[in-house]
């Protein structure tokens, strides 16, 4: 029982194979007739090509029947020959109106031989010119915005034309060959010439450019005298009122200026001091030096001439204030300090009992006057950095000298 369980399975194999075999012969697939004849199809077959309507094999080609695909030899052999595709005519062609492929009212379109202006066709009256057409057309002219070069890909790049127009004939590098070559030193020159006649070209069109020149303010010298705007500085203002709380009687007078070492920027003219001590004639001063003398005369003169002759002062007489000259007005001397205004000179003090007391050195026996002198010398030096008077030198024989002149030791000359 086992023995034919076993055989069972290996036959039962053996018999489908044998079926399949049978039913793949080229017999059982042919068909028994066509499909257009009405009887019954079992497979499908090739069709003679005579068969066919003319049109349905123009356009589409003969194929390989299905039944032979399993069999290669045989498809060969049963295979018919196939039809030449044929190629359909040129649209608009003789060839196509005559066939019928293309009705013969449709008409062709020639073509003119200077091309279809599509411009003209859309009404468009000046013909439109395209961006490359109209750079073509500059670097062509020499016209062109950017530098046009030739020799692009070879050893030798060269440029043929720049931005204001063609190049020039410098540029050119090549020789006549009719000519013998040239040696090496005179292609050297000849080659420096040139350099320089494009350096003269560049150097020309940098010139004809706009420059645009950046104006840096000068730096002034931190140890020249400030430049005068015409705007009064607040240290003359405060220096004014000062002036008022005195008791100075002056005005301000317009600016005064002489060239570069004489003048005064902003100038008063002094009239009168303090307990109604007038100042005749009227000095030109700079503000500085006429409040230290304003001091001098209030804090030291008048005090000084009420416990000598028991009477103040009524007027003083100056010999100068402003005056663009020299020291001691000798030639070769630098400048004094009356060329800025920054000195006063007094000759003689008028007290108010009528008493005219003179600097000039008094006699022997004029005890007050020589009193009342040598309290002006000593006192003054309190507000002045410089005092000369008689005895001094000559040129102050018969004035008192009073001015602010800064020295860079501090030192104050009272002689």
């Amino acid at each position: 029982m086992a023995y034919v369980t076993r055989l069972h399975r290996p036959l039962t194999a053996l018999i489908l194979s044998f079926s399949l075999v049978a039913c793949s012969t080229d017999d059982a697939l042919s068909p028994p007739g066509r499909i257009d004849g009405g009887a019954r199809v079992g497979s499908i077959g090739p069709v003679p090509v005579d068969a066919v309507p003319q049109e349905e094999v123009a356009a589409y080609p003969a194929a390989a029947p299905a039944a032979t695909y399993g069999n290669p030899e045989h498809a060969v052999a049963t295979q018919p020959p196939r039809q030449t595709r044929r190629a359909l005519p040129m649209i608009d062609s003789d060839e196509a109106v005559a066939s019928g492929a293309q009705p013969a009212s449709a008409g062709s379109a020639a073509i003119p031989e200077e091309g279809v202006n599509m411009d003209a066709m859309l009404g468009v009256e000046q013909p439109v010119v395209g961006l490359a057409e109209e750079q073509s057309n500059d670097i062509a002219e020499g016209n062109a915005s950017q530098p046009v070069v030739g020799g692009i890909g070879e050893e030798n790049v060269r440029q043929l034309g720049g931005m204001n127009g063609p190049a020039p004939a410098e540029a050119n590098l090549g020789y006549d060959p009719d000519l013998p070559p040239l040696s090496p030193e005179k292609m050297a020159a000849e080659e420096a010439q040139r350099t320089r006649a494009m350096e003269q070209q560049r150097a020309r069109r940098r010139a004809q450019e706009p420059q645009q020149v950046a104006f840096l303010p000068r730096a002034n010298n931190p140890m020249a005298a400030p430049e005068y705007t015409g705007q009064m500085p607040g240290s003359e203002i405060a220096c004014r009122q000062r002036l008022k709380k005195l008791g100075v009687v002056f005005r301000d007078i317009p600016r005064i200026s002489n060239g570069p070492s004489c003048g005064i920027d902003y100038p008063i003219e002094l009239s009168g001091l303090s307990g109604g001590i007038g100042v005749k004639p009227a000095v030109k001063l700079n503000c500085e030096v006429t409040e230290a003398f304003a001091k001098w005369v209030k804090y030291e003169l008048a005090p000084s001439s009420r416990y000598r002759y028991w009477s103040g002062v009524k007027t003083i007489k100056p010999l100068g204030g402003y005056s663009c000259r020299t020291m001691n007005s000798r030639r070769g001397n630098p400048m004094s300090e009356h060329a800025r205004g920054n000195a006063i000179d007094v000759g003689k003090f008028v007290l108010k009992n009528g008493k005219e007391i003179d600097v000039r050195k008094p006699g022997f026996f004029a005890f007050r006057e020589k009193g009342l002198l040598k309290a002006v010398r000593s006192d003054s030096c309190k507000y002045f950095n410089t005092v000369l008077g008689p005895g001094s030198d000559p040129f102050h024989k018969d004035h008192f000298h009073f001015d602010l002149r800064t020295r860079k030791t501090g030192y104050r000359h009272c002689d």
